[in-house]
């Protein structure tokens, strides 16, 4: 069983989590109707507006960080899986590494943060932002832009009422995941991905790599085909080509 704490307002619920993480020691969604200081991948702000689901799992994971972070796909998995439920009509998609697709936009992002000790997650958060009612304004740079499940799909749904059905597709699947292990959620992630087999350019902040998106692989990278050959690359922002 998970726990829960719900508040009106607080600055992210990634911070929030990480504050009590020392204390806690069960897992618990830490979920807010306001967020006032979102956070996205690479330090990028995370908009939220009113309506919008703004929710954190603290977990406390005994494994090597670099299993600990395949957690991305399994809470991809459960947010497809609860928008699914409720939307059942809608166009989704999962676009690596960590962000749910409705019609081509961005619906749903996940930001994984925690701490480690000697070689073994002391805890690990997976935040997840949902645009429910409203869609942002598209930022400068931004891979794809923005939708609402309200706009993008014709149907509305409370953040409390969403937290349900997430929270329930994310037990089912971390048990998955932990008698399973990887593969067979590497197996369902890539059978819900978004522009398997297509051309798409991979930004990192060395470099931008363009290739065929073949698969990811048993770590979790994106594997492209590229001019020089296979390439797996860790992190990356992915732009789909246009008119694809």
């Amino acid at each position: 069983m998970y726990d829960r704490r719900s508040l009106a307002e607080v600055d992210s619920t990634n911070a929030e989590a990480m504050r009590l993480a020392p204390d806690l020691g069960a897992p618990t969604w830490i979920f807010a109707t306001r967020q006032l200081a979102g956070r996205g991948r690479r330090g990028r702000a995370w908009s939220d507006p009113a309506g919008n689901f703004s929710a954190s799992l603290l977990l406390y994971p005994k494994e090597a960080p670099q299993q600990a972070a395949l957690r991305s796909f399994v809470a991809s998995l459960a947010l497809h899986d609860a928008l699914s439920a409720l939307a059942p009509e809608a166009a989704l998609g999962l676009k690596w590494p960590n962000d749910v697709l409705l019609n081509d936009g961005k619906l749903a992002g996940i930001l994984l943060e925690g701490s480690s000790l000697a070689g073994r997650m002391a805890y690990l958060v997976i935040g997840i932002g949902v645009n429910l009612m409203n869609a942002p304004a598209p930022a400068a740079g931004v891979a794809v832009p923005p939708r609402s499940l309200r706009d993008g799909a014709g149907v509305s749904v409370t953040p409390e009422r969403f937290l349900a059905h997430l929270a329930a597709a994310y037990a089912s699947r971390e048990a998955q995941f932990v008698r399973d292990g990887f593969a067979p959620i590497r197996a369902d992630w890539l059978a819900r991905a978004a522009r398997l087999g297509e051309q798409v350019t991979a930004r990192t902040m060395q470099a931008e790599i363009v290739g065929r998106f073949e698969t990811v692989d048993e770590d979790g990278n994106l594997v492209l085909f590229t001019a020089g050959g296979r390439q797996a690359i860790p992190a990356a922002d992915v732009f789909f080509e246009r008119g694809a």
